[in-house]
């Protein structure tokens, strides 16, 4: 059900359709279970969200699920943009919110659309002339792409004080006033201060967050992107 794509495997279309017609056995067998009143797990829901979310449109959307699926187990994945969109295209995962550049035609749902903005510790202090110090993720992510771009645009030197996948790691080397990063609004810490136009930084582009479903998400797993994009209006997309 598998073929070689480069030095990796790939499913056929026959392996696709062989795993939908799985997900629609467990989702009758459960139906069949909870009509004749018998307790049962309805199964793994897998779903991946930026880290941006996961102070409050996580727990939300958590909240809520489990209240419609008390038996549910729930696997959250963090991960870079990219590798969650390709683990929902592949099946690995039922559903993720990710990151897309404005006007780039990606798939799924689009949800909101953000400025990314410069952000700095409320204590940082530019070091004069000296190159734009950056605090960023690791290669490649949208956010820096973005950063890089505009400093590049604006002729403005620019050097990478830290690179790392975690966003408490970029929190904590801006309280280390290590630099600035570029990130939207949501869910940034109240010691973090928007730095636009302060420090000399170019303008930045808007970002997209868009919903990604499985094509072989169960009915459970469907469920839970509905209450996903429900609480991501809710908690991000600007009034």
């Amino acid at each position: 059900m598998f073929v070689r794509k480069g030095r990796g495997l790939v499913r056929t279309a026959a392996g696709e359709a062989l795993i939908a017609y799985a997900r629609k056995i467990v989702d009758l067998n459960d139906e069949a279970a909870l009509a004749l009143g018998a307790a049962t797990n309805t199964g793994v829901v897998r779903l991946g969200l930026p880290q941006d979310f996961f102070e409050d449109v996580m727990p939300a959307t958590l909240t809520a699920f489990s209240s419609r699926h008390p038996t549910a187990q729930v696997d959250i994945r963090a991960g870079q943009n990219h590798k969650l969109a390709e683990e929902v295209a592949a099946g690995r995962l039922d559903g993720a919110s990710v990151y897309f550049d404005e006007g780039s035609g990606g798939e799924g749902e689009l949800l909101c659309t953000l400025p990314m903005r410069w952000l700095a510790h409320e204590s940082f202090k530019p070091a004069g002339a000296k190159p734009v110090p950056l605090v960023m993720f690791d290669h490649p992510c949208l956010f820096r792409k973005a950063a890089l771009s505009a400093l590049d645009r604006a002729r403005l030197p620019w050097r990478a004080a830290v690179t790392t996948p975690s966003l408490s790691y970029v929190w904590a080397a801006l309280r280390s006033k290590l630099g600035i990063a570029v990130r939207t609004a949501h869910g940034v810490p109240e010691d973090m201060v928007c730095v636009d136009g302060r420090f000399g930084p170019p303008d930045l582009p808007p970002i997209e967050i868009r919903l990604l479903t499985s094509q072989t998400a169960s009915s459970a797993a469907q469920d839970m992107c509905e209450i996903l994009r429900g609480e991501a209006n809710r908690l991000i997309a600007p009034a």
